[in-house]
């Protein structure tokens, strides 16, 4: 089985953060794909792409809103998050589906097992350099043609944040990414770009990106 990347020493903290505000976070419907038909169309691309690959693995699920989307289109979709509060509320809401609590750091993939990976919005508080190495576990995770579907926020620097989502106490950095650069990681890590879908704030505190990149045939 794969060695796992290195656990980042305020990991601990991040879950906490999660844990604190992971009901308000299901109570105010964030992540909630109706108004979002550009999102929604980029998952059914996804779908399509990988539903007859194999399973797909949304890393960050968070309370699971997507990892049912996508089993809506026919995926055989499982969730892990972080945080323990957040996979709660998964399994309450979808007790159809499969969730877990993990780090994206230490999933121990096993080669060629998934069809997919899903990183919707969930990585921005890895470190930059600790997203090389998750990337790359996720390309020996994916079978040839398999995709790696990843959102992120656009900008430059980090992000220190104290509280979020109404006020709820927490203690994480967002890494603020360019495209290019995810871009480029993405080939480091041994996947080919398949699409890129750029969207601006409007209502968001900054730009957005979203790439799919899979293994080469």
């Amino acid at each position: 089985m794969p060695d796992a990347v290195a656990r980042p020493a305020d990991l601990d903290l991040v879950q906490q953060s999660y844990d604190r505000v992971a009901d308000t976070y299901v109570a105010t419907g964030v992540g909630d794909l109706a108004p979002t038909p550009w999102l929604r169309a980029a998952l059914a691309a996804f779908a399509e792409d990988v539903r007859d690959l194999g399973p797909v693995l949304d890393v960050g699920c968070g309370p699971g809103t997507v990892t049912r989307h996508l089993a809506g289109l026919g995926v055989d979709a499982s969730g892990v998050d972080l945080s323990p509060r957040m996979v709660a509320h998964a399994r309450r809401l979808h007790p159809q589906l499969r969730f877990r609590v993990a780090s994206a750091t230490e999933l121990r993939l096993e080669d060629a097992s998934l069809g997919g990976v899903l990183g919707w919005w969930s990585l921005f508080n890895l470190p930059r350099d600790v997203l090389p190495g998750v990337l790359a576990s996720f390309r020996r995770a994916l079978v040839p043609g398999g995709q790696l579907l990843l959102g992120t926020h656009v900008g430059d620097g980090d992000v220190v944040r104290t509280e979020a989502y109404g006020g709820v106490p927490v203690s994480w950095t967002t890494h603020l990414w360019q495209p290019e650069q995810v871009a480029a990681l993405l080939v480091d890590a041994g996947l080919e770009p398949v699409a890129e879908l750029r969207l601006p704030a409007d209502g968001w505190l900054h730009p957005q990106v979203l790439l799919a990149a899979r293994v080469p045939r």
